[in-house]
Protein backbone atom coordinates (compact mmCIF):
# COMPACT_ATOMS: atom_id res chain seq x y z
CA UNK A 1 0.00 0.00 0.00
CA UNK A 2 3.04 2.74 0.91
CA UNK A 3 5.90 2.28 -1.54
CA UNK A 4 8.51 4.18 -2.73
CA UNK A 5 10.03 7.23 -1.33
CA UNK A 6 8.26 8.66 2.24
CA UNK A 7 10.15 11.75 3.62
CA UNK A 8 10.40 11.94 7.41
CA UNK A 9 9.16 15.38 7.86
CA UNK A 10 11.48 17.88 9.71
CA UNK A 11 8.77 20.68 12.08
CA UNK A 12 10.08 24.12 11.68
CA UNK A 13 9.44 26.58 14.91
CA UNK A 14 10.12 29.97 15.30
CA UNK A 15 12.19 31.67 17.67
CA UNK A 16 9.78 32.01 20.18
CA UNK A 17 9.48 27.78 19.84
CA UNK A 18 5.92 27.91 18.44
CA UNK A 19 5.35 25.73 15.26
CA UNK A 20 6.00 27.49 11.94
CA UNK A 21 3.19 27.06 10.08
CA UNK A 22 4.16 29.20 7.22
CA UNK A 23 7.45 27.71 6.78
CA UNK A 24 5.55 23.90 6.82
CA UNK A 25 3.89 24.64 4.36
CA UNK A 26 6.80 25.68 1.99
CA UNK A 27 8.59 22.51 3.38
CA UNK A 28 5.55 20.58 2.03
CA UNK A 29 5.67 22.15 -0.85
CA UNK A 30 9.12 21.42 -1.78
CA UNK A 31 8.37 17.47 -1.43
CA UNK A 32 5.17 18.24 -3.46
CA UNK A 33 7.67 19.49 -6.37
CA UNK A 34 10.28 17.05 -6.18
CA UNK A 35 7.61 14.11 -6.60
CA UNK A 36 8.20 12.49 -3.40
CA UNK A 37 5.58 9.34 -2.63
CA UNK A 38 4.62 10.35 0.92
CA UNK A 39 4.82 12.55 3.83
CA UNK A 40 5.22 11.67 7.34
CA UNK A 41 5.17 14.13 9.76
CA UNK A 42 5.39 14.53 13.66
CA UNK A 43 7.90 11.07 13.36
CA UNK A 44 11.20 11.22 15.64
CA UNK A 45 12.27 13.47 12.93
CA UNK A 46 9.73 15.97 12.96
CA UNK A 47 10.92 16.33 17.23
CA UNK A 48 7.05 14.65 18.12
CA UNK A 49 8.68 14.08 21.58
CA UNK A 50 8.42 17.49 22.18
CA UNK A 51 4.74 18.59 20.55
CA UNK A 52 2.12 18.41 22.70
CA UNK A 53 -0.92 16.51 21.59
CA UNK A 54 -3.04 19.46 19.98
CA UNK A 55 0.70 21.11 18.45
CA UNK A 56 0.72 17.20 16.55
CA UNK A 57 -2.56 17.13 15.36
CA UNK A 58 -2.11 20.93 14.05
CA UNK A 59 1.00 19.52 12.29
CA UNK A 60 -0.51 16.79 10.76
CA UNK A 61 -3.45 19.17 9.72
CA UNK A 62 -1.06 21.58 7.92
CA UNK A 63 0.47 18.63 6.22
CA UNK A 64 -2.78 17.29 4.77
CA UNK A 65 -4.19 20.34 3.90
CA UNK A 66 -0.90 21.36 1.81
CA UNK A 67 -0.09 17.79 0.55
CA UNK A 68 -1.74 17.48 -3.06
CA UNK A 69 -0.39 14.79 -4.42
CA UNK A 70 1.72 12.67 -1.92
CA UNK A 71 0.08 10.31 0.82
CA UNK A 72 0.31 11.47 4.23
CA UNK A 73 1.23 8.78 7.16
CA UNK A 74 1.55 10.68 10.32
CA UNK A 75 2.73 9.83 13.06
CA UNK A 76 0.80 8.95 15.99
CA UNK A 77 2.74 6.60 18.76
CA UNK A 78 3.11 6.58 22.30
CA UNK A 79 4.10 4.65 24.79
CA UNK A 80 0.52 4.39 25.79
CA UNK A 81 -1.35 2.46 23.88
CA UNK A 82 -4.84 4.58 24.53
CA UNK A 83 -2.42 7.89 23.77
CA UNK A 84 -1.68 5.58 20.66
CA UNK A 85 -5.54 5.56 19.94
CA UNK A 86 -6.29 9.12 20.55
CA UNK A 87 -3.80 10.29 18.42
CA UNK A 88 -4.49 7.70 15.51
CA UNK A 89 -8.47 8.57 15.49
CA UNK A 90 -7.54 12.24 15.28
CA UNK A 91 -4.89 11.92 12.54
CA UNK A 92 -8.15 9.94 11.08
CA UNK A 93 -10.10 12.65 11.43
CA UNK A 94 -8.05 14.68 9.79
CA UNK A 95 -7.86 12.60 6.65
CA UNK A 96 -4.82 11.01 6.63
CA UNK A 97 -4.09 8.14 4.66
CA UNK A 98 -2.24 6.04 7.33
CA UNK A 99 -0.51 6.22 10.48
CA UNK A 100 3.40 5.67 11.93
CA UNK A 101 2.99 4.24 15.38
CA UNK A 102 6.55 3.39 16.86
CA UNK A 103 6.95 0.43 19.34
CA UNK A 104 6.22 1.34 22.71
CA UNK A 105 9.62 2.97 24.08
CA UNK A 106 10.81 3.25 27.88
CA UNK A 107 8.41 0.73 28.93
CA UNK A 108 9.87 -1.98 27.31
CA UNK A 109 7.25 -4.38 26.42
CA UNK A 110 7.85 -8.37 25.69
CA UNK A 111 6.87 -9.66 22.06
CA UNK A 112 3.35 -10.43 23.89
CA UNK A 113 2.42 -7.01 25.22
CA UNK A 114 3.90 -5.24 21.37
CA UNK A 115 2.10 -7.11 19.51
CA UNK A 116 -1.43 -6.47 22.15
CA UNK A 117 -0.63 -3.04 21.79
CA UNK A 118 -0.25 -2.79 18.09
CA UNK A 119 -3.77 -5.31 17.97
CA UNK A 120 -5.49 -3.32 20.15
CA UNK A 121 -5.28 0.24 17.75
CA UNK A 122 -5.88 -2.01 14.79
CA UNK A 123 -9.31 -2.59 16.52
CA UNK A 124 -9.66 0.54 18.05
CA UNK A 125 -9.14 2.64 14.67
CA UNK A 126 -10.09 1.53 11.35
CA UNK A 127 -7.22 2.98 9.30
CA UNK A 128 -3.95 1.41 7.55
CA UNK A 129 -0.75 1.42 10.19
CA UNK A 130 2.54 0.82 9.55
CA UNK A 131 4.33 -0.35 12.46
CA UNK A 132 7.63 1.53 13.50
CA UNK A 133 10.68 -0.89 14.79
CA UNK A 134 13.65 1.63 15.97
CA UNK A 135 15.60 0.04 18.56
CA UNK A 136 17.88 2.30 19.18
CA UNK A 137 15.16 4.50 20.04
CA UNK A 138 12.94 2.48 21.76
CA UNK A 139 14.92 -0.10 24.16
CA UNK A 140 13.13 -3.29 22.86
CA UNK A 141 13.21 -4.69 19.39
CA UNK A 142 10.49 -5.97 17.16
CA UNK A 143 11.07 -9.68 16.43
CA UNK A 144 11.02 -10.97 13.18
CA UNK A 145 8.04 -13.97 13.70
CA UNK A 146 6.13 -10.66 15.66
CA UNK A 147 6.35 -8.68 12.80
CA UNK A 148 4.75 -11.68 10.75
CA UNK A 149 2.48 -12.15 13.41
CA UNK A 150 1.30 -8.16 13.05
CA UNK A 151 1.35 -8.39 9.33
CA UNK A 152 -1.73 -10.61 9.30
CA UNK A 153 -3.64 -8.13 10.97
CA UNK A 154 -6.29 -6.77 8.25
CA UNK A 155 -5.23 -2.98 8.47
CA UNK A 156 -1.68 -3.72 9.91
CA UNK A 157 0.09 -2.64 5.94
CA UNK A 158 3.57 -2.32 6.37
CA UNK A 159 6.64 -1.84 8.73
CA UNK A 160 9.07 0.54 9.28
CA UNK A 161 12.06 -1.50 9.60
CA UNK A 162 15.47 0.26 11.15
CA UNK A 163 16.57 -2.02 13.90
CA UNK A 164 19.82 -2.08 11.56
CA UNK A 165 19.54 -5.93 11.58
CA UNK A 166 20.47 -7.64 8.31
CA UNK A 167 19.87 -10.82 9.55
CA UNK A 168 16.10 -9.58 10.78
CA UNK A 169 15.24 -7.64 8.07
CA UNK A 170 16.35 -10.47 5.42
CA UNK A 171 14.03 -12.88 8.08
CA UNK A 172 11.00 -10.50 7.27
CA UNK A 173 11.36 -10.22 3.98
CA UNK A 174 11.39 -14.03 3.56
CA UNK A 175 8.42 -14.49 5.56
CA UNK A 176 5.62 -11.78 5.55
CA UNK A 177 2.93 -12.19 2.75
CA UNK A 178 4.11 -9.69 -0.53
CA UNK A 179 0.96 -7.23 -0.01
CA UNK A 180 2.55 -6.15 3.09
CA UNK A 181 5.22 -3.27 2.77
CA UNK A 182 8.71 -3.47 4.41
CA UNK A 183 10.00 -0.12 4.45
CA UNK A 184 13.42 0.58 5.29
CA UNK A 185 13.61 3.54 8.04
CA UNK A 186 17.37 3.89 7.53
CA UNK A 187 18.61 6.02 4.58
CA UNK A 188 22.30 3.88 4.53
CA UNK A 189 20.39 0.78 4.07
CA UNK A 190 17.90 1.54 1.60
CA UNK A 191 19.50 0.27 -1.57
CA UNK A 192 20.56 -3.10 0.14
CA UNK A 193 17.21 -3.65 1.63
CA UNK A 194 15.81 -2.65 -2.11
CA UNK A 195 17.68 -5.30 -3.40
CA UNK A 196 16.10 -7.81 -1.10
CA UNK A 197 12.75 -7.09 -1.43
CA UNK A 198 11.99 -4.01 0.36
CA UNK A 199 9.01 -2.03 -1.06
CA UNK A 200 10.64 1.77 0.02
CA UNK A 201 11.92 4.14 2.63
CA UNK A 202 10.96 6.56 4.98
CA UNK A 203 13.87 9.03 4.50
CA UNK A 204 15.53 11.82 6.51
CA UNK A 205 18.13 12.67 4.05
CA UNK A 206 14.56 12.99 1.46
CA UNK A 207 14.51 16.23 3.81
CA UNK A 208 17.94 17.99 1.96
CA UNK A 209 17.48 16.10 -1.57
CA UNK A 210 14.27 14.68 -2.23
CA UNK A 211 14.60 14.53 -5.75
CA UNK A 212 17.71 12.40 -5.47
CA UNK A 213 16.32 10.32 -2.88
CA UNK A 214 13.05 9.84 -4.93
CA UNK A 215 15.47 8.63 -8.34
CA UNK A 216 17.01 6.28 -6.16
CA UNK A 217 14.41 4.50 -4.58
CA UNK A 218 12.30 4.49 -7.91
CA UNK A 219 15.38 3.51 -9.72
CA UNK A 220 15.89 0.19 -7.42
CA UNK A 221 11.93 -0.41 -7.79
CA UNK A 222 12.04 -0.29 -11.76
CA UNK A 223 15.30 -2.80 -11.45
CA UNK A 224 17.79 -0.01 -13.09
CA UNK A 225 19.81 -1.32 -10.52
CA UNK A 226 22.77 0.38 -11.95
CA UNK A 227 21.43 3.92 -11.07
CA UNK A 228 20.52 3.25 -8.09
CA UNK A 229 23.45 1.67 -6.71
CA UNK A 230 25.32 4.84 -8.32
CA UNK A 231 23.06 7.51 -6.35
CA UNK A 232 23.42 5.51 -3.60
CA UNK A 233 27.22 5.57 -3.28
CA UNK A 234 26.54 9.43 -4.27
CA UNK A 235 24.53 10.54 -1.36
CA UNK A 236 26.65 8.10 0.88
CA UNK A 237 27.88 11.02 2.32
CA UNK A 238 24.75 13.01 3.18
CA UNK A 239 23.51 9.49 5.11
CA UNK A 240 26.97 9.58 7.27
CA UNK A 241 26.92 12.84 8.13
CA UNK A 242 23.14 13.41 8.69
CA UNK A 243 23.85 11.24 11.32
CA UNK A 244 27.14 12.66 13.02
CA UNK A 245 24.61 14.14 15.71
CA UNK A 246 20.96 12.63 17.39
CA UNK A 247 18.71 12.66 14.78
CA UNK A 248 17.21 15.28 14.12
CA UNK A 249 19.56 18.08 14.69
CA UNK A 250 22.28 17.43 11.99
CA UNK A 251 19.18 17.28 8.91
CA UNK A 252 17.49 20.83 10.84
CA UNK A 253 20.89 22.42 10.96
CA UNK A 254 21.49 21.36 7.03
CA UNK A 255 18.01 22.79 6.49
CA UNK A 256 19.03 25.91 8.14
CA UNK A 257 22.43 26.24 6.04
CA UNK A 258 20.40 25.73 3.00
CA UNK A 259 18.68 29.36 4.10
CA UNK A 260 15.03 26.28 4.08
CA UNK A 261 12.56 26.73 6.88
CA UNK A 262 13.81 24.91 10.18
CA UNK A 263 14.25 27.20 13.06
CA UNK A 264 15.29 26.49 16.73
CA UNK A 265 15.45 22.89 18.53
CA UNK A 266 13.27 22.59 21.27
CA UNK A 267 14.78 21.46 24.36
CA UNK A 268 16.66 18.98 25.10
CA UNK A 269 17.59 18.88 21.26
CA UNK A 270 20.49 21.66 21.20
CA UNK A 271 22.73 22.81 18.21
CA UNK A 272 25.51 20.98 16.60
CA UNK A 273 28.78 21.59 18.19
CA UNK A 274 30.31 23.67 15.60
CA UNK A 275 33.38 21.37 14.49
CA UNK A 276 30.87 18.74 13.72
CA UNK A 277 28.65 21.56 11.89
CA UNK A 278 31.50 23.00 9.72
CA UNK A 279 32.23 18.71 8.37
CA UNK A 280 28.39 18.90 7.35
CA UNK A 281 28.43 22.25 5.83
CA UNK A 282 31.44 21.12 3.90
CA UNK A 283 29.51 17.67 2.61
CA UNK A 284 26.58 20.33 1.50
CA UNK A 285 29.00 22.67 -0.35
CA UNK A 286 30.44 19.68 -2.34
CA UNK A 287 26.74 18.97 -2.59
CA UNK A 288 26.09 22.26 -3.57
CA UNK A 289 23.32 22.54 -1.22
CA UNK A 290 24.45 25.65 0.41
Amino acid sequence: MFKGCATALITPFKEDGEIDEDGLRELVALQEKAKIDAIVPCGTTGESATLSHKEHLKVIGIVRDEAKRAKVIAGAGSNATHEAIHLSKGAKDLGVDGVLLISPYYNKPNQKGIFRHYEAIAKAVDIPIVVYNVPSRTGSNIAAPTIKRLSEVPNIVAVKEASGNMSQIMSILATVSPKFNVLSGDDMLTFPMLALGAQGVISVTSNVVPEMMVEMTHAALEGDWARARELHFKMLPLFNDLFLDTNPIPVKTAMRMMKRPSGIFRFPLCDMEPGTAEILRRTLTEFKLV
